[in-house]
């Protein structure tokens, strides 16, 4: 069970702020090593966007769960066995739009046989695409983007592109104008065994991550907001956290990497060239989300846990930024998902803009958001008639919702776009001590991209501390 900062020592080892899933992960790899460990979380919750909460009897889980079967590995090798053993399987994934109607399983066996039956694809352009996106990795040309990639594979065939793009998207906020290695990568690890989630929620995942971290050793602190990363001659000294001073030979930030470079340490401990890169960083988008609860002895027809629903003729990525998206995802959650709780919940999904939220007044901003609840149960009746006089709790969340509750800059849930990566590996370059770990260059965003970044910065913090 987590303390509050009183209960924390002067000195450790590393410190790590911030509780998301790479800094679970970091701080679980560190004190796995032999090192002192602790870790600060400005909420009372820990779990960064991997978090939750409750309302009435209701738990909703926050952001959309579904990961790659590359997490049932990861967790194996670097959490534990409980936790790889409540990993299940997604096997009803629904497309609905103008252009096709389908459901699937979501990996290359059920693609292939899709694009080859139902879209009418050459088998052999279906093999080379598949084997071109799977070897793709960082290091290639990054100048090629994903539209320019579809186009390449099947031109003018925007049905297939939505097929292969909207979930992407929706998974790590990324456009047909990014690097189509951002796509590749992702989509890859997605085809292998197709969409996995954890079962019992994100409420259960987070409380047997802490009860690991605990086991291990690790102080874990609540309420506690680092005020600012003290630096002094290029090295980090510790941190500043709610007017006490915590030193430690090493601090690794879970925060966003503008948050971090800008707000914790402070432009002037960086270099003018370092700064020139951070400053190019592209902030990702962010989310606007609807909690549905249904009332106790209400019951839903299983239609589906994954629905990629649209209106809109063809994907667009502007249009799924727009906020009256007709574009949404609907992750339902039967009793099967959290077994013992018995309860249906439903949890709408989708991309948006911070400015576009963040200009509006306080009673334009109200009127959006129960306007975007309007319209989710418009498209939600769609494949639940009747399902509003099933509903007992009705919340909204938007781009400042989750900037309230993260600190993340511009709300982002995405972390930032491609070019975020190289400055947030070359950190403890221009600092010695300070790293990051976190939601960066779109390849380390959602749930597996986190907790792999956790484990490599994990390596790099071991190696400085034994050096220095």
């Amino acid at each position: 069970m987590p303390f509050s900062l009183d209960k924390a020592a002067d000195h450790y080892d590393v410190i790590v702020i911030g509780s998301g899933l790479g800094g679970l992960t970091t701080a679980k790899r560190l004190s796995y090593c032999g090192h002192k460990v602790l870790l600060l979380e400005f909420h009372h919750q820990l779990g960064g966007l991997a978090t939750w909460f409750k309302r009435k009897d209701h738990i909703f889980d926050i952001s959309l769960h579904g990961f790659p079967y590359g997490m049932v590995k990861t967790c194996k090798k670097y959490w534990t066995k409980e936790i790889t053993g409540s990993i299940v399987q997604l096997k009803n994934i629904v497309f609905d739009n103008p252009q096709f109607s389908l459901q699937t399983t979501f990996d290359r066996s059920d693609f292939t046989a899709l694009l080859k039956k139902k879209f009418k694809i050459a088998q052999t352009t279906i093999d080379h695409f598949f084997s071109t996106v799977a070897g793709m990795n960082f290091y290639d040309d990054q100048t090629m983007t994903t539209r320019e990639l579809f186009d390449e594979f099947f031109p003018g065939r925007t049905d297939v592109h939505r097929l292969l793009m909207e979930p992407i998207t929706y998974a790590n906020g990324s456009t047909l104008d990014d690097p189509a290695i951002t796509y590749g990568i992702v989509f890859s690890n997605f085809m292998n065994k197709g969409v996995f989630t954890f079962e019992g929620g994100t409420d259960k995942l987070i409380q047997m991550m802490t009860e690991d971290l605990e086991k291990n050793g690790v102080m874990i602190c609540t309420n506690a907001k680092v005020d600012r990363i003290i630096v002094e001659k290029g090295k980090v000294r510790g941190i500043e956290v709610n007017g006490r001073v915590i030193t430690a030979p090493a601090v690794v930030s879970n925060s966003g990497i503008t948050n971090t470079i800008y707000d914790l340490a402070g432009r002037d401990v960086f270099s003018q060239d370092f700064l020139v890169k951070a400053d190019a960083i592209r902030v990702n988008n962010s989310s606007c989300q609807v909690y549905i609860g249904l009332k106790k002895d209400a019951a839903i027809e299983d239609k589906g846990d994954l629905l990629f629903t649209s209106t809109a003729p063809v994907f667009d990525s502007s249009e799924l930024l727009d906020m009256h998206t007709r574009s949404k995802t609907f992750s339902v959650y039967y009793p099967k998902t959290r077994p013992g709780h018995d309860r249906y919940a439903i949890v709408a999904s989708m991309n948006s803009r911070f400015d576009d939220w963040n200009s509006l007044t306080p009673a334009a901003y109200a009127t959006e958001k129960q306007a975007l609840i309007e319209r989710t149960l418009v498209d939600l009746n769609r494949y639940f008639p009747g399902v509003n006089d099933k509903i007992d709790w009705l919340e909204a969340a938007t781009p400042k919702t989750f900037n309230r509750y993260t600190l993340h800059s511009r709300g982002t849930s995405f972390g930032t776009k491609f070019e975020g990566l190289a400055v947030s590996r070359s950190l403890f370059k221009e600092v010695s001590g300070l790293f990051h770990v976190g939601s960066v260059g779109i390849i380390m965003s959602g749930w597996l991209g986190a907790i792999n970044y956790g484990v490599i910065v994990a390596n790099d913090v071991d190696g400085y501390i034994r050096s220095v």
